[in-house]
């Protein structure tokens, strides 16, 4: 199984809501560069926090990949999501992008490398991280890398 981890790409400073913050151009830049080291991935499932920018980061993968299935929404990915939560959602998808924001991001890649959320993974806007293992639990997948746009 493999699990990408993608966080969203650079967002505007200010909106309504944090939830409504859109991309900046540079942030879709740095989305875009992210999604060419996906190209050839077997990737069965999107699945993205539901915030504008998770889901404009999302789309623009989809689209670069020609991904056919629709983005998945779930409310489990936002910022202050529960890592161990997202572990119960994952499902049976084999090869799955998360597209979500900081602090989960880095605390789901500790927690699924190391059992732990102590040493939170760095993660910059549009970072994308690499996990491998048999099965999506805490401690047991190797983390394969962490690109940064």
């Amino acid at each position: 199984m493999k699990i990408w981890v993608l966080r969203h790409g650079e967002a505007e400073v200010h909106a309504r809501t944090d939830a409504e913050r859109n991309l900046t151009e540079h942030g879709r830049r740095e989305v875009l560069r992210s999604a060419a080291h996906l190209v050839g991935q077997p990737i069965s499932a999107i699945i993205a926090s539901p915030y504008v920018r998770a889901q404009q980061t999302a789309q623009l993968v989809r689209e670069v990949l020609g991904f056919e299935p629709e983005v998945r929404t779930a409310p489990w990915l936002t910022p202050e999501g529960n890592p161990l939560q997202v572990l119960e959602k994952l499902g049976s998808d084999d090869y799955v992008l998360l597209v979500s924001h900081q602090p989960l991001v880095g605390s789901l890649i500790s927690f699924l490398q190391h059992g732990h959320q102590r040493q939170p993974q760095p993660m910059h806007t549009a970072s994308l991280a690499e996990l491998e293992g048999d099965f999506p639990l805490a401690g047991l997948m190797s983390l394969n890398s962490v690109k940064n746009p």
